[in-house]
């Protein structure tokens, strides 16, 4: 049976499953709380929903703006993360912000979460956005009759100041007056009116917040997420929270659309400042034409002149293809000139310049690398726009734009002074012709230089107009390059998750109590069941003895058929077949330590023994602490010191009980050495004694764990029975006689498992007794069943139901 015992066994899981399951009303009761404390944070919590909507960011540079600009060849040519600091820039947010009523918030008048009512208002303040607010405030609005409303301050609730109620008052000087609808309400600290946009009844009430315009920009900027939609493509998705999914929808797509304004802005720019050239010119030049053709009018007057072409030949067209040619050169030399002084001026941005192409100079190189220029330079200062100019990517883009300028300027040296060359003969073949013209009648000539002029500024001005004609064209003809690929419709619930809450809190319901009773378990050094028992002790476990709830320490003797009583008979069984051919029986009871049932035991096995017929006579041994005689009512003036001393004789401490075949032999009074007393010859003679008059003699003796006598007397016996409580033995009371059993210091040793209870810790599910004769004794719900036996007064006396739910929990 020992090395049955010694066995290495595997993991019970079902022992687990048994011992845990049985916990469930502490399961299901704590996961009805956390599943009530889910319901009512999801009941008070304000909502939160993101919604989302995405712009397409097309590609802007041609392919030789990629070849001119070698280190991005093999890159994207967009910058994402450039539009990406863009969207979240406080300059974007700003012009976002005007298309939007967003400086005041409205809010339902409730008392169990913030309700934000946004579009639903019946309300609308109008505020003057050129009054400086400093502060944000809340003014609590009451409908008292039809056309008049008062504006006044609530208290404060317990659970206001964890929402927008927390804020103000906004201003004291307005409170507590009545108002009409539509008229300002002014003082030293705000200008407001308030429109009524929806019907609203009398004693309505609600409150509404009119932010700081600063504190406002800064939220929203901070409050929007933009990021790629996939690493290959250039979609960008733009989307923030709101608990309002109306006004977080507005605000994405009104952001979406200031961007795609934004880029044609940047746009339109260069035409701007094209027309704006043109202009200019074309008003100084329009006063001199006028002058000329006034001149010209009057020398025709003057001289009586009609047709002029025909009297002074064709010498005058020769002059005059020659000045446009002259004019035509000197105007691009003007403007290579001011592009030269406009680059050295300018250091980081060129977005003012003017394109040859817009100014009729077809130059396919420059312009290339005019567009490239400009192009940069606009990309810098959108960049600027989000971060300083210490940014990486503004480092970047330096370095582009300054490699570009050196390319320009090297191009302008040459066409300078190409056409400076051109300019030179132009010049040479004007004066060729100018001494032809010289030889011409004075008439003649002095109409010729009139009119030579007439047509310089004429064709100038026709050139202009032309050209200011194309810029228009080309400025209407502008489109963004990005466009809204989806606008933000409907909004994803994020705050509160409930699905996943309640899934959390059935969770944590169960997870909970678990972790605290394994925890307690864990640092539990008692015995709770036979699994654990069997697991810590190397002894045989020869039988289980159930919880006594009765008031008497005679079980067996007075409640004959009580569970307890049936569970000693079972033990009464085991111990017939140890030691069967002993004549006189001696069993010895002993524990670890005090209060572990051993006296309990020995009275009950006692009465069991005496019941069955057998003449049974029970010591107490125990001299230091004597109670066994009080127990069966008997005194304790002479016992087993008083014949160790000599003072009585064998037969007169050998006491008759009232229970038949039961005899006693009580402790005596309290030597001042109990251990000596012991191992004197009269102690074997008294017992060589008891073995002939008797058929079991039971020896209740000291702890082994506590005293030494008990080591003694282990000669003296047959049996040894080793008492362990239920919820009382500590595991580390074990190893003595387990270190006893293990090097051949005791024989004949067997545990027995007092004071069971089922709940709580005790696996009691297929647990029993055995021993040789193996019999079985199931417990269910702290009761016996399977025995002979059935104890009908249970019945009677039923347990109060909340002793009973405890001792479910008892551990």
């Amino acid at each position: 049976m020992s090395k049955f015992e010694q066995e290495a066994k595997p993991i019970d899981i079902k022992y687990y499953l048994i011992k845990y399951s049985r916990y469930w009303p502490l399961y299901a009761t704590f996961i009805f709380i956390a599943l009530v404390i889910v319901f009512l944070f999801h009941r008070y919590a304000v909502e939160e929903y993101e919604v989302r909507g995405s712009v397409l960011i097309k590609q802007k540079n041609s392919p030789e703006t990629r070849i001119l600009d070698r280190s991005n060849i093999f890159s994207g040519t967009s910058n994402l993360e450039n539009d990406i600091l863009l969207f979240t820039s406080k300059n974007l947010a700003e012009e976002t912000l005007k298309k939007l009523h967003f400086e005041v918030s409205y809010y339902a008048s409730t008392n169990i979460k913030e309700v934000e009512l946004y579009d639903k208002s019946p309300i609308r303040v109008e505020v003057d956005r050129n009054f400086p607010y400093l502060e944000s405030g809340t003014i609590h609005f009451t409908m008292v009759s039809d056309g008049e409303f008062t504006l006044t301050r609530e208290d404060k609730g317990i659970f206001d100041f964890m929402n927008a109620k927390a804020n103000g008052p906004f201003d004291e000087e307005i409170l507590n007056k009545t108002y009409h609808f539509g008229e300002w309400i002014e003082s030293s600290r705000s200008r407001f009116k308030i429109n009524k946009v929806k019907n609203i009844q009398s004693g309505d009430k609600l409150y509404f917040i009119i932010h700081n315009p600063a504190d406002i920009l800064d939220k929203y900027s901070k409050s929007v997420v933009v990021r790629p939609v996939n690493n290959l493509g250039t979609v960008l998705q733009i989307s923030m929270v709101s608990p309002v999914v109306e006004k977080g929808r507005d605000y994405v797509n009104a952001l979406m659309d200031s961007f795609i304004e934004y880029d044609l802005k940047e746009k339109n720019r260069m035409s701007e400042n094209t027309l704006r050239f043109i202009d200019e010119q074309m008003f100084i030049l329009s006063d001199s034409l006028k002058v000329v053709e006034q001149q010209m009018l009057n020398f025709k007057v003057e001289n009586k002149l009609l047709d002029v072409n025909s009297e002074f030949g064709g010498v005058l067209g020769n002059i005059q293809s020659m000045e446009d040619l002259i004019q035509q050169i000197e105007f691009q030399l003007s403007y290579y000139k001011s592009l030269q002084t406009y680059l050295e001026k300018k250091s980081k941005d060129y977005s003012d310049i003017i394109a040859p192409s817009i100014v009729g100079i077809e130059d396919g190189f420059l312009n290339n690398m005019i567009g490239n220029l400009v192009e940069a330079s606009l990309e810098r200062r959108k960049l600027l726009a989000v971060v300083n100019e210490n940014h990486p990517n503004v480092a970047e883009l330096d370095e582009q734009i300054s490699k570009l300028r050196e390319n320009i300027f090297e191009n302008i040296d040459n066409l300078v002074a190409n056409t400076e060359r051109r300019k030179a003969e132009a010049q040479k073949k004007m004066k060729e012709l100018n001494q032809d013209f010289a030889r011409l009648p004075k008439t003649e000539s002095d109409y010729t230089n009139i009119f030579r002029q007439y047509r310089l500024r004429d064709n100038l001005y026709n050139y202009l107009l032309e050209k200011r004609a194309e810029a228009g064209i080309a400025k209407a003809s502008n489109v963004p390059d990005n466009s809204v690929l989806d606008y933000a419709r409907r909004g994803a619930l994020i705050f509160p998750k409930k699905t996943q809450n309640y899934g959390l809190a059935v969770g944590l319901g169960f997870f909970i109590p678990l972790a605290f009773l394994l925890a307690y378990h864990y640092f539990n050094n008692r015995i709770m069941d036979q699994i654990q028992l069997r697991n810590s002790i190397r002894i045989p476990l020869l039988g289980t003895i159930g919880h006594s709830t009765k008031e008497t320490n005679m079980l067996v003797a007075e409640h004959p058929k009580s569970m307890v009583s049936e569970s000693f008979r079972s033990l009464r069984s085991a111990l017939f077949y140890i030691a069967s051919e002993k004549k006189c029986k001696k069993i010895l009871v002993t524990s670890s330590v005090s209060g572990e049932g051993k006296t309990f035991v020995s009275l009950n096995l006692s009465a069991a023994m005496a019941l069955s017929g057998k003449k049974t006579c029970l010591i107490g041994l125990d001299l230091r602490k004597p109670k066994i005689a009080d127990y069966v009512g008997l005194g304790n003036n002479k016992g087993l010191s008083s014949y160790l001393v000599d003072r009585a004789s064998k037969e007169e401490i050998v006491l008759k009980t009232k229970y038949d075949n039961l005899y006693l032999v009580p402790s005596g009074p309290i030597p001042p050495n109990p251990a000596e007393l012991l191992l004197k010859d009269k102690m074997k003679e008294f017992l060589d004694y008891l073995e002939q008059e008797f058929e079991v003699v039971i020896m209740d003796t000291p702890p082994i764990g506590l005293v030494s006598e008990t080591m003694d007397l282990l000669r003296f016996s047959d049996v040894n029975l080793y008492i362990v409580r239920q919820d009382y033995t500590h595991k580390k009371y074990l190893l003595m006689i387990n270190d006893l059993y293990a090097n051949d210091q005791v024989r004949d040793f067997y545990a027995v498992f007092n004071g069971i209870r089922a709940g709580g810790d005790v696996y009691d599910f297929g647990g029993y007794n055995y021993g040789y004769g193996y019999n079985y004794s199931y417990m269910r719900k702290n009761k016996y069943t399977g025995n002979y036996y059935e104890m009908d007064e249970e019945k009677a006396k039923p347990k109060q139901w909340l002793k009973g739910f405890v001792d479910r929990f008892r551990v």
